[in-house]
């Protein structure tokens, strides 16, 4: 949830905020790059450990985010911006020997307050749900033109949605009358054929969810920006990755792993390739505490996993 972050208009701690600065270790010389920059809640805190010498790339989608990013480096110049996905961080030819790379992932509170951006289902606004409004494909518009079986798909890949068909078969409906324009008319539509019963959750949360993460890529985008980031960090350079639903936590605990761990022995194989760790985990998955909780209830989701990048071994040397 890029973007939780401390401003004029948001003065809360980013989520997870001391143990995002604990994993990332940051040296006052260091360079380290902000893969979610949102209103600079977390880049603040990097910025305040970093001594003269230090630097701090920042990214984002959300041109109001690097609005925000453009300002803050106006008055410090030891912060680079660049509007884009972290997906595209391998493009950046200064985002080179990375001491730190932070990826806050999902949608940032200033989005999800912001009716008119449309991620809201609480909040009735234009339906569309893209991070970067400039390019790319509103969520009215897809889900005007795609078929009855890619929405179930994509409720159901990405929101594991159990009535994925139902809803779609419902949206199908729905639009040979009038297009679906607004997210309250979508939320709606949703809890009329998904009555709530007894659960405090809103039957559209897991479509809402779906819809954006297909919107916007992030699955895609977290793949990619993962390997970017391992291939850029040096060596003791850390990675620390905040996730907030289980689809993107499995992908980055898998990511870790993969890198990390020998895959399991396979006795059919008659030579058994050897493995070299690449990263180094740095404990386990870690959540909230109960203070942060507390004052900040978006946070209860919230999962930081943080891992280190290993020094090459040479012939001879252990990794």
């Amino acid at each position: 949830m890029s973007g939780g972050g401390a401003d004029a208009t948001s003065a809360h701690l980013p989520v997870m905020f001391a143990e995002v600065m604990d994993g990332l270790a940051v040296k006052q010389d260091g360079i380290y790059l902000d893969g979610t920059f949102g209103r600079g809640g977390h880049a603040r805190g990097i910025l305040q450990r970093l001594g003269p010498k230090g630097r701090l790339l920042v990214m984002d989608k959300d041109p109001e985010a690097i609005a925000v990013a453009t300002r803050m480096a106006a008055a410090d110049v030891r912060l680079q911006w660049r509007r884009g996905s972290f997906a595209g961080l391998a493009e950046w030819a200064g985002a080179d020997g990375l001491d730190g790379v932070l990826l806050d992932l999902g949608v940032s509170s200033p989005q999800l307050d912001v009716a008119e951006r449309g991620f809201s289902f609480a909040k009735d606004g234009p339906l569309d749900m893209r991070m970067d409004p400039d390019s790319g494909e509103s969520a009215a518009d897809w889900l005007q033109r795609a078929s009855e079986k890619e929405i179930a798909d994509v409720l159901w890949r990405y929101g594991e949605e159990r009535q994925s068909r139902r809803i779609a078969r419902a949206i199908v409906a729905q639009r040979e009358e009038a297009p679906l324009r607004r997210t309250a008319q979508l939320a709606s539509l949703i809890a009329s054929v998904l009555p709530r019963g007894a659960s405090k959750t809103h039957p559209a949360t897991r479509s809402f969810q779906a819809i954006r993460i297909h919107i916007n890529r992030e699955l895609a985008d977290l793949e990619s920006g993962l390997d970017a980031a391992l291939a850029r960090l040096k060596p003791e350079g850390r990675l620390a990755v905040i996730s907030f639903h289980s689809l993107e936590d499995r992908i980055v605990k898998q990511f870790m792993a993969r890198h990390a761990k020998a895959p399991p022995a396979n006795r059919r194989m008659p030579v058994q390739v050897a493995f070299t760790p690449v990263l180094a985990l740095i404990g386990g998955a870690q959540k909230a505490g109960e203070a942060e909780l507390a004052a900040n209830p978006r946070a209860r989701s919230a999962v930081l996993r943080v891992a280190s990048k290993l020094p090459v071994a040479g012939p001879g040397v252990a990794a």
